[in-house]
């Protein structure tokens, strides 16, 4: 064992790699630790639901349905008080639904280190504000709305394909067979509360199959044990 601890050590392996291979075979082999199983416990997401999002004034459940985006001028702007191109709109999202908002910042997801820290180019300051287009090689452009062709059809000409004021809302919390007719809803319907059931039972299923993992990264979850 101690020669093949020698042998890794050498090779340069970082220290997990070199502690395997110095276990790995023959008699001296440790027998690895079992893994602990998966909480079996069943948690209440209702908590989850009714806390207060900063800054807004709103629980999560007055977020979520309906399934609108609100602008208050009256407070500073940023999603889920409108919406800013640089917003991390579904970072702050799955915050909101998962992690106990008295003990993190709602944009706590979007500072652990897996997301780029901007967009690829950046925003314009002015109209239309997003960034200039990429090409292969990339394109030139200008940065004012000159050489936009904007189209002036009546709003009557269009159709609304899918809604997404709150974009994390329908691939999270609503179910295969709900998706059409909840993307196909509109927020009016939201009001009757036929999604409700729904966006209630997937949340509490990703809270049941997550949980662990929120509390080995350090993270307090909203919910609790029922």
């Amino acid at each position: 064992m101690a020669d093949r601890a020698r042998l890794a050590a050498r090779l340069g392996l970082p220290a997990m790699i070199a502690l395997g291979i110095a276990g790995c075979g023959g008699e001296d082999a440790p027998t690895p630790a079992p893994s602990p199983p998966p909480s079996a416990t069943s948690f209440s997401v209702t908590p989850c639901l009714n806390q207060i999002v900063p800054g807004t004034g709103s629980t999560v459940a007055g977020l979520i349905v309906p399934d609108t985006i609100t602008v208050d001028l009256s407070k500073p702007a940023g999603f889920p008080n409108g919406r800013r191109l640089q917003d991390p709109v579904i970072d702050i999202t799955l915050a909101a639904i998962f992690l106990d908002l008295d003990v993190h910042a709602p944009d706590t997801l979007f500072r652990i280190p897996l997301n780029p820290p901007a967009n690829d180019r950046p925003f314009r300051p002015d109209f239309p504000y997003l960034a200039l287009p990429q090409g292969n090689p990339p394109l030139s452009g200008s940065d004012t709305a000159t050489t936009f062709a904007f189209a002036d059809q009546p709003a009557s000409a269009y159709v609304r394909v899918d809604r997404t004021g709150m974009p994390a809302v329908s691939p999270a919390l609503v179910g295969g067979p709900l998706k059409n007719p909840f993307n196909d809803a509109d927020p009016v319907d939201d009001a009757t509360g036929e999604f409700v059931p729904e966006l209630s039972a997937q949340l509490k299923l990703l809270t049941d199959a997550l949980i662990d993992d929120l509390k080995a990264a350090g993270l307090t979850p909203c919910a609790i044990p029922e």
